[in-house]
């Protein structure tokens, strides 16, 4: 019997996972941390398809940076124009002099294209950064640049969030493990005993990062988030286990019968639990959006190790390091919560009124919210906030679209140009016919200029907008822009830039959230209906829950705040797959007390039992989002961290108030539609 197994080899296993841990500490640094959204994205989406084309046909890459230098002549605009040119990792920089000659007066030239460049003495750069050069070419712009001037878009902000992410998480860490000791300690009779819990997950983690190099790299908010959520999330399969073994020790003559017991009876309820989250993680694994699909491979790893972690590394070091758990233990530091069911349950009328009140509204308002597709904007707090407003204010917003044609017909491209420069919230159209113009012949102009402009099959026009990166008005412009360009060139034109990509990540994700929610909620379902033989049982379960995350999700609706799309398809996946434990956990006891006394006692005795699990549970994987959302500057990261601590506290008050009032109203329902159900009938 594995069980037996595992108890009477304790030190070999305590060794085989001690030896894998090693590998796998060494083994993750070999991983790359991929920073860039847009290689998420569908291989079928028009804007990869754009960027595949240009990268083939073209040298430089798109803008992705602009650099303002303030109080400068045009002479010495020219000058910092060549010392960027310079940086390693800028391919190309734009300026006023590539759609005019800045030897003629800039009075007698046209205004809004002047100043779209160079305004007030302050002088607009547009730069091209190549992918994984945006950290160094940075930090060079800045030390050319010093503190007076200003440097913002894509690629800084990539930049800035890559320095950000080791040091933040390390902070978060720092904050979230000192918390987490504390609420097991309490939790436990023994001092030492809390370290068991977070070496048995913490073991997982590091062996789930090292298996990355499989991989190859992960994304960023993959890196930032995963390790912190895996540790939330099964760190209940820990509690269950250890604090089985402690009721089974006040019977029990010995450690190892004990622990033998305890792994039998808590088992059920561990796999019930890991594998609802795992089916849960598993729905965003079928994202076609491929953050989503990193972060859920990720996340289904982790559930997998951290449940083979509890069920076999931690009874082996709990029975290795016994002698020490007996020598450290203490009072118990919990009141005794006898008696909190019968409260609890006083408020099943208002419980029903609140929730069912809210559902509806709550329901509708989480999908009127408010998205951002990006990365978001960075703190002001931060070079990179700071110096996104500087250049807003003297040249507004600055979005360049860049649009790839068949360079068959100079003709129809200058008419095409000058149709998108008409267009509302576009500056200027740089092209060849638009630069150098169609008079001029081909053989007459320097090779380095065209090859800005024309590839062997191509025609390069850059769209410099005065819009915002992600909205109603550039999204409208990206859809206009690609309209002109399709009724002059059909399906051969191509559009890339921030604006577009974000664009096709608003269609794609727009997709996966109603695929991933659908397939989430239908695989827990089957997994509860299979796990409590039950109907009616995934019903009552998936209502609290899912009515938490619908009322978590209408909070930025009615703040009129945005929401990061990422973190809200991420949250409204894993609040349900991480939270439905705590229903799972009070149904489990309620069903087992059913079978012998009345609804009402048996619903009083779960709530006094699993109150308290499932409050230590909800306090951790709470503490986890407030934390993130606490330490982290991105606003990915940091709205993760906020929908999940919020929602992980909505589903604990949920769960302890709604769910034991839904057992109340649904008793007779629950033992009809449950097989065998077998429940406790009084005599009459």
């Amino acid at each position: 019997m594995l069980i037996n197994k595992i108890i009477g080899h304790k030190k070999a296993v305590v060794l085989v996972f001690a030896v894998l841990t090693m590998i796998s500490i060494v083994a993750q640094f070999f991983v790359s941390i991929n920073y860039n959204m847009v290689e998420y994205l569908p291989d079928e989406a028009p804007s990869s398809i754009g960027l595949e084309l240009m990268e083939s046909e073209f040298t430089s890459d798109m803008p992705n940076t602009n650099v303002m230098i303030q109080d400068v002549s045009v002479q010495e605009a020219l000058e910092y124009k060549e010392s960027l040119e310079s940086i390693q990792g800028v391919t190309s920089v734009s300026w006023l002099d590539d759609v005019m000659d800045t030897r003629i007066p800039l009075e007698i030239a046209d205004t809004a294209t002047v100043e779209s460049y160079y305004k007030d003495r302050n002088a607009l750069f547009s730069l091209s950064i190549e992918s994984g050069a945006e950290v160094a070419a940075t930090e060079e712009i800045y030390e050319l640049i010093g503190e007076d001037n200003a440097a913002s878009g894509e690629a800084v902000n990539t930049a800035t969030s890559q320095n950000m992410t080791s040091t933040e998480t390390i902070y978060a860490a720092s904050l979230l493990v000192p918390i987490i000791i504390i609420i097991l300690v309490v939790s436990t009779k023994s001092w030492i005993e809390p370290l068991f819990f977070l070496t048995a997950i913490g073991v997982s983690i590091l062996i789930n990062l090292g298996t990355n190099i499989f991989l190859g790299e992960i994304s960023f908010v993959t890196q930032s988030v995963a390790p912190i959520l895996q540790l939330a999330v099964s760190l209940d399969y820990a509690i269950f286990l250890l604090h089985r073994f402690s009721d089974e020790l006040k019977t029990e003559q010995t450690p190892e019968k004990a622990m033998a017991k305890a792994m039998k009876a808590s088992f059920p309820v561990i796999f019930t639990s890991a594998l609802t989250t795992f089916f849960g993680f598993m729905s965003l694994m079928l994202m076609d959006f491929g953050v989503g699909a990193d972060l859920g491979l990720n996340l289904v790893k982790g559930i997998v190790l951290s449940f083979i972690s509890v069920v076999v590394f931690l009874p082996a070091l709990t029975l290795w390091g016994y002698k020490w758990m007996e020598k450290t233990q203490h009072k118990s530091l919990i009141p005794d919560f006898t008696g909190i069911g019968g409260k609890l349950l006083k408020l099943k009328i208002p419980a029903l009124i609140i929730v069912f009140t809210l559902i509806a509204p709550s329901f509708l308002a989480q999908g009127s919210t408010s998205f951002t597709y990006g990365l978001g904007d960075l703190p002001e707090d931060t070079r990179t906030g700071a110096d996104a407003i500087k250049i807003d204010e003297v040249f507004g917003q600055s979005t360049p679209i860049v649009v790839l044609v068949p360079n068959d017909d100079l003709a129809k491209e200058e008419e095409l140009a000058q149709e998108i420069e008409g267009l509302p919230y576009v500056d200027s159209v740089m092209s060849y016919a638009t630069a150098i113009g169609t008079a001029i012949p081909v053989q007459f102009i320097d090779e380095s200029i065209i090859k800005e402009f024309q590839s062997e099959n191509y025609s390069r026009l850059t769209v410099f907008t005065n819009a915002e990166v992600e909205g109603d008005i550039p999204f409208r412009l990206v859809e206009q822009i690609r309209e002109l360009s399709s009724t002059y060139y059909g399906d051969s034109a191509y559009t890339l830039g921030e604006s577009v990509t974000l664009y096709d990540m608003k269609e794609t994700v727009s997709k996966d959230n109603r695929m991933v929610n659908t397939v989430t909620i239908v695989t827990i379902a089957i997994v509860l209906l299979f796990a409590f033989r039950s109907i009616s049982i995934p019903i009552v379960l998936l209502l609290t829950i899912q009515a938490a995350v619908w009322i978590n999700l209408a909070v930025p609706y009615f703040t009129n705040d945005s929401l990061v799309f990422v973190g809200y398809l991420i949250v409204s996946t894993v609040q349900l797959a991480a939270t439905i434990d705590y229903a799972i956990l009070l149904m489990e006891t309620y069903k087992h007390h059913r079978k012998s006394m009345p609804a009402i006692p048996a619903i009083k005795k779960a709530l006094d039992e699993q109150i308290f699990s499932i409050t230590i549970s909800a306090a951790i994987l709470s503490s986890v989002g407030f934390i993130l959302w606490f330490t982290s500057s991105n606003p990915t990261v940091s709205s993760i961290g906020l929908l999940l601590g919020r929602g992980a506290a909505l589903a604990y008050i949920l769960v302890i108030l709604f769910l034991p009032a839904l057992l109340w109203i649904s008793d007779k329902l629950i033992k009809k539609t449950t097989y065998k159900a077998d429940f406790y009938e009084e005599e009459e």
